[in-house]
């Protein structure tokens, strides 16, 4: 699908919609707990189905009723589960050692998540005991895992931390995660933690990681529901709207955009370590702002859904702006958006943030490939449409 959009001011507020990172993680705590869980609130995108397609295979019941999801938990674990996890990665990577703790599984995917790296994980899981016949999917991963030290270093991807710390807890031995290096995208792991804590699970904090004891039992609340989402939030702060319930008290990470929007330009440098994701809309705001900004430390934004830095500066020079990439980032120079065409990428984040450069522009912009907000935000041009956007699907 393409779509035109021509130049207009958004005005008015929008609902933030609901965390999916945050949902992510309580649907995998409910599908593990004692007994059934009501999750309130939830914004369906492809990325939560994968989630839920998961947790089915492995033999949790998952029931929709509008914005609510009613989970039965997993009972007997399913034996030969296949895991279609889409092309989310979180999915993959949270649900890649509870498998393992539990009966092991066939992870299937699409999209660029075939291509995006598992070997440290899976390396991992297999010094104890659950072997992995491939480095990349499809792979079959067997299970009984086994408890003790899992040693990684702290600038892989923070979902390889997260799925440990779920998993964990299910083994009777438990288990610790020592970190080599300082934790990227702690804010992430934050998160999961205050699921845990949600459902009753201890995790104890050391010098250098995660203390798990094993044995556990997740047990439901009953009823919950999940943050609003901050990542999805910035590109609608980024135009100047108001968007409300939002945590400012939230561990998500990218609640930074809202100190970071006013500080860009001017020579500013951006460390996108704990905030990859917001680096589309950060750009595209930079190029709004008078002067260069910097933005450095996001070098595993080139194995997101697409490479991120390359289609980020993409984006920027076909609406006319300067930008330099970097192995770790961007140089934006501030300016202002020409018309144009701009490619998607298949990815969800590009064609928000083209889109919010396209009601800033002198020019219409054509966006290919805009179905891709259905991966985190299919409401995006909506919600769009209600703040004064104007836009015509091709």
């Amino acid at each position: 699908m393409d779509i035109r959009i021509e130049p207009s001011r958004l005005t008015g507020s929008v609902r933030a919609i609901s965390s999916k990172s945050d949902a992510h993680r309580l649907l995998i705590c409910a599908a593990l707990a004692d007994r059934e869980t009501v999750i309130e609130r939830v914004d369906w995108s492809e990325d939560i189905g994968a989630t839920v397609r998961c947790l089915a295979a492995l033999g949790a019941q998952v029931e929709r009723a509008g914005e609510a999801l009613r989970i039965t938990p997993i009972e007997t674990p399913e034996r030969s589960p296949v895991l279609d996890c889409g092309e989310s990665g979180s999915t993959l990577r949270f649900l890649l050692p509870v498998a393992a703790a539990l009966h092991g599984g066939r992870f299937v995917g699409r999209g660029r998540l075939p291509d995006r790296p598992q070997e440290i994980l899976l390396r991992l899981l297999a010094e104890h005991g659950a072997a992995a016949d491939a480095g990349r999917l499809p792979l079959t991963l067997s299970g009984g895992l086994r408890g003790g030290r899992f040693t990684l270093p702290g600038n892989v991807s923070s979902q390889y931390v997260s799925g440990l710390l779920f998993a964990l807890p299910l083994l009777p031995e438990g288990g610790e995660i020592f970190l080599s290096t300082p934790l990227q995208s702690a804010g992430y792991v934050e998160m999961t933690l205050r699921s845990l804590k949600r459902f009753g699970v201890r995790v104890e904090r050391t010098a250098s990681g995660y203390l798990v004891p094993g044995g556990q039992k997740y047990r439901s609340p009953g009823e919950l529901s999940p943050e609003g989402d901050w990542s999805n939030a910035a590109f609608f702060l980024a135009a100047g709207v108001e968007v409300t319930g939002l945590d400012r008290e939230s561990a998500q990470g990218d609640r930074a955009i809202e100190q970071l929007l006013p500080a860009l330009g001017g020579g500013a440098v951006v460390d996108l370590e704990q905030i990859p994701d917001l680096l589309p809309i950060l750009a595209v705001a930079a190029a709004r702002a008078q002067g260069v900004t910097r933005f450095v430390g996001g070098e595993r934004l080139r194995i997101k859904e697409s490479d991120r830095i390359e289609s980020t500066a993409a984006l920027l020079r076909a609406l006319g702006v300067e930008v330099e990439t970097l192995p770790d980032g961007l140089t934006v120079h501030g300016g202002s958006f020409a018309g144009g065409l701009v490619d998607g990428a298949n990815d969800h984040r590009i064609v928000m943030a083209a889109a919010i450069a396209a009601v800033m522009a002198k020019g219409a912009v054509t966006i290919r490939g805009a179905e891709a907000v259905a991966k985190s935000y299919p409401r995006f041009f909506e919600d769009l449409k209600s703040l004064g956007g104007i836009f015509h699907v091709l």
